[in-house]
């Protein structure tokens, strides 16, 4: 069996039960499928079930990696052995991938920016993370965990907190709760702002998150802008649409 390594965040998930419930998240697609960090391969025992010939391992640790081909050497040629986060996805040569598996909570974050640079092959996400992430990216304006995350990822998917999971199913118990969250890519193509400029905005509204925006976006604002009264409010009471706005006005009035 595969010893879980603290300096990979390795919590196996135990319990068939939530590992079948997990994977029945995921929508039945004519992309291919990734699991990130298969580990001992609980859910990719279901996956193969549902998705023989679509799915793909990506696992960076190597006694994982030769577990899973004992477990199941039909996986030979599609099983991975490296780095999801320095991988680049347009390799899959997949018009359509959806991307599954229990992300490891020191690399949650670094995972979705990667998801959010591939977003235009990103049909859906389902994945386990660390509870408080979880409500992080699924809360909306007004909530006090609304962040960064929950803005840019909100701007390209739909975000839908699952179910939870407790500790006990997990060897070895992590000190926190877990969630199941599902992403689903939505319509947009273009934000209808210059992309750059809004993710340094969210960026640097929400690394002073207690000031107002006047006085975090300062450094971006002219004379002409500033006394607007939409800059008097703080970022997490601005939705994604209105970061959009936000941007176009700042980039309206700063290139003229």
């Amino acid at each position: 069996m595969v010893r879980p390594k603290k300096h990979l965040g390795q919590h196996f998930l135990t319990d068939q039960n939530i590992a079948l419930k997990i994977t029945d998240q995921l929508t039945e697609n004519d992309g291919i499928v990734v699991e990130v960090g298969p580990g001992t391969g609980i859910l990719t025992k279901f996956l193969l079930e549902r998705f023989p010939d679509q799915l793909k391992l990506v696992e960076i640790d190597t006694e994982s990696a030769e577990y899973l081909l004992e477990q199941y050497p039909e996986l030979a040629k599609n099983l991975i052995v490296g780095d999801f986060l320095r991988l680049n996805l347009n390799d899959f040569g997949a018009e359509k991938i959806a991307v599954i598996g229990n992300f490891p909570y020191n690399i949650s974050s670094q995972i979705f920016f990667q998801l959010l640079e591939h977003r235009k092959l990103i049909t859906e996400v389902v994945c386990m993370i660390q509870k408080e992430v979880a409500e992080r990216l699924s809360a909306g304006p007004g909530s006090k965990t609304y962040g960064i995350l929950s803005v840019l990822l909100q701007a390209w998917f739909s975000i839908e907190y699952v179910f939870t999971v407790h500790e006990h199913v997990f060897n070895p118990p992590p000190k926190v709760k877990s969630a199941v969250i599902k992403l689903r890519r939505n319509e947009l193509q273009e934000l209808g702002c210059d992309e750059v400029l809004f993710k340094k905005i969210v960026k640097q509204s929400f690394n002073q998150r207690r000031k107002t925006l006047r006085n975090s976006l300062r450094s971006l604002l002219n004379p002409t802008i500033i006394a607007d009264e939409r800059f008097n409010l703080r970022p997490e009471r601005l939705s994604v649409s209105a970061f959009v706005d936000l941007t176009n006005l700042i980039d309206r009035k700063t290139t003229k």
